[in-house]
This record gives C-alpha cells, structure tokens and sequence, in this order.
C-alpha cells in the first residue's frame, strides 16, 4: 500500500477535474458484426422452429392423425402453407402469434448480447483503471442495474484514491515528524556530547569551568526532557480515542488557581495577570488535568513569546451551552499569515528553529488536540494591539 500511495496519490479535486463525460458506450465494428449474425442466425431458428410448431399445431387440431401420419403429412402441409391461398388464410392467426414470439424472442436475445457486449467495455475499463490510471472514471451513462453497478465503481475508485491520498499526507506528515524531531533532539544533544567530551578529556582550565560545562550539558539535557514529555503527550492526545476523566468542576476555580501559579513568575517580566470571570461560577463537565496542560501552554506561550506586552488578560464567560474562555496579550501582533499555521506542530512564529526562548513548537497543538477531546474549539487572532487565543467548550460532555 505505501507503493501505491507515492506511486499513484493524486489530488481528488485532480481528479474531478479531469473526469471524463458520461456518454453512451460505443460499439467496435467487430462488435456489430456479432450482433448482426446473432440476429441473423436467431431469424434462421425462428424460422424453422415456426415451420415445425404451425404444422404440428395444425395436424393435431385438424385431425385426429396419429404421429407417424403427420410426419408423413409435413411436406405436402408445407407446399398447401405456402402455395395454396385458400389454406393460407385462415391460418394468419397462428402466423401473426408466432411472429410476435419471434420478435420477443428476437429482441430479447440481441439485448442480451448487447449487455454482454456492455459489460465487456466496463470490465476493459476497470483492468485500465487497476494498472494504475486512478485519475480515470468509467464514463459510460446506463440505465439499469448495469447504471447502478457503474455508478458504484466510480464511488469505489473515489473513495480508494482519497484514502491513498490521506494515506500519503500520513506519511508525509511522519517524515516531517521524524524530521523535526531529530533537529531538535541533535540540537541540545550536540551540546551536550560536546561538553561531556570537554570534561572527559579534562579540557577546562579550572573548577568554573568545569561547573559552566555540567551545567550547560544539564540545560540542554532538562531541554531535550521538555521536547520528549511534549512529543509524548503530543501523540497520546491526538489519537481520538484518548480516555478523559470526567469530573464536574468550576471553571472560573479553576483558571483562578492557575492565575496564582504564574504571578510570581509574571511579575519578574514586569507582566500583569489578570482573571476576569462571569459568573463568578461555572460548573461543567472535563478532564482538569489535561484542561489545565492547556491554559498552562497558553500562559506560558504568552510570557514567552510577548514581546514588550505588560498585560495578560483571561476572560470566562458563559454562552448559551458553552463556556468561551479568552487568553489575551498585550504583547508583539502575530502576522496574518501565521495565525492559520500556529496550532501546527513544530511551527514557530519566529524564522528561525531556535529554542532559546524554550519552546518546542508542541504546545498550541497539544492544547488544540485537548480542546478537540472536549467537543471544543479554539482559534486565534490578533489585532489593534492584542493577540487573543478563544476557547469554546461545552458545558456537558457529549
């Protein structure tokens, strides 16, 4: 299957783009030939089989002859058949039954032969499609079973090729996993081995040195834990059927507490935090524990990457059978152009992949994939001097 998916992935709106017209299906020269001899050898039998069917009709219902007297009887019957205008006529009747038989019969055996013939063209057409064509379509217009059974094969195809298609993003989106991951690991662990290898070969003039040494290699290594407990909860949050604790609780208690925990660390940056909650109390059902992984990741973006900001503001509201919760900054706008890219993961506003700010690139995924856990949403914009991040998540658990 991974053959196939780099092998034979196209775009599916390709594909609807370059979809052949319905028509009818065109017979071949050869194939009308067959028809015609088919119709022509089916008269033939008709015609024989009428001839022996009206003489035996005729003899038993005439007489009261005995088999061996009607078969002698045939011949001469067939001559006054033919010949004799007076036996003819009476016996228009049984011609005119016979012949709309025939017809039937006629009819019945050239349709036949014709959806034969119809199904020929769509078995050719899908042995092209299997080698691998699946930007092509059956384009044969049928009524009938026949109609239907193409009509399904094209649903079939679409639906393949889509999956190959979202089969081939997978895959593209583990290379650039792989890729991201190992840039980041090799970053720190550089570093790391660097200094290690300073200190076993004992290349540092004095105990100062040798301390900046261990303690850089333990930076770097508390960087690379940071980058692996986030790739984890990354992947465990993603899968859609992640278990969630559910308990009823109070939002606006909970962002309260949260509050607390980053003041000291906010008024060292000079920032205020602050918590505005209406009503002043709202219960509703969620996993805490991962709710809070997502106002920490929030925060923590906040005081990181708000540049000149003085003022983080967390607004809790109730709307309807929802509760909106909005993380705002004071802080450096985001462009436009990155608002859409921030909830991807090793995405970083700045150009460059550096984590001197002590960021992975991980966290407003994780928080997406939480959010999404809950039957909720959350986006971003900024503007006129702000940049806000707006929860919405239900009340109840769905």
């Amino acid at each position: 299957m991974k053959k196939s998916s780099k092998q034979f992935g196209v775009s599916v709106i390709k594909l609807k783009d370059n979809q052949k017209k319905f028509n009818r299906i065109q017979l071949t020269s050869k194939e009308k030939s067959e028809l015609l001899i088919e119709g022509i050898v089916t008269i033939i039998l008709l015609i024989l089989l009428n001839l022996v069917i009206y003489m035996l009709l005729v003899q038993i219902f005439q007489s009261s002859l005995s088999i061996d007297k009607i078969l002698n009887s045939f011949i001469p019957s067939i001559y006054d058949t033919f010949y004799d205008p007076n036996y003819f006529v009476w016996k228009k009747p049984i011609f005119f039954m016979l012949g709309l038989i025939d017809i039937g019969v006629l009819y019945w055996r050239l349709i036949r032969r014709y959806k034969q013939m119809q199904q020929r063209h769509i078995i050719s057409e899908l042995h092209y499609i299997s080698n691998g064509h699946y930007d092509h379509r059956i384009p044969f217009d049928l009524n009938g079973d026949l109609g239907k059974l193409i009509r399904s094969i094209n649903a079939l195809v679409d639906s393949t090729v889509e999956a190959i298609e979202e089969e081939r993003r997978i895959e593209q989106s583990k290379d650039e996993l792989i890729t991201n991951v190992s840039h980041d690991i090799r970053t720190p662990l550089t570093s790391i081995i660097g200094y290690l290898g300073l200190i076993e070969e004992r290349k540092f003039s004095s105990e100062e040195d040798l301390l900046k040494y261990t303690h850089t290699a333990y930076m770097k290594s508390r960087q690379m834990k940071v980058l692996v407990d986030d790739l984890f909860e990354y992947t465990k949050v993603r899968q859609s059927n992640t278990p969630l604790s559910l308990v009823t609780f109070d939002m606006q208690q909970l962002i309260a507490q949260i509050v607390v925990d980053f003041e000291l660390e906010a008024s060292k940056k000079g920032i205020t935090v602050d918590f505005i909650g209406n009503p002043s109390s709202l219960m509703m059902e969620g996993d805490t524990e991962k709710l809070v992984r997502v106002f920490d990741n929030l925060l923590s973006n906040a005081l990181k990457y708000g540049v000149g900001g003085k003022s983080i503001i967390i607004h809790s509201e109730r709307i309807g059978s929802e509760s909106v919760i909005t993380v705002k900054n004071d802080g450096q706008e985001i462009p436009k152009e990155s608002l859409d890219l921030l909830f991807d993961r090793f995405y970083r506003v700045e150009e460059s992949r550096s984590q001197q700010t002590g960021g992975t690139g991980l966290g407003l995924a994780i928080a997406q994939s939480i959010v999404t856990l809950h039957n909720g949403y959350i986006y971003a914009n900024s503007e006129n001097g702000w940049t806000s991040f707006v929860i919405h998540l239900p009340l109840k658990s769905i």
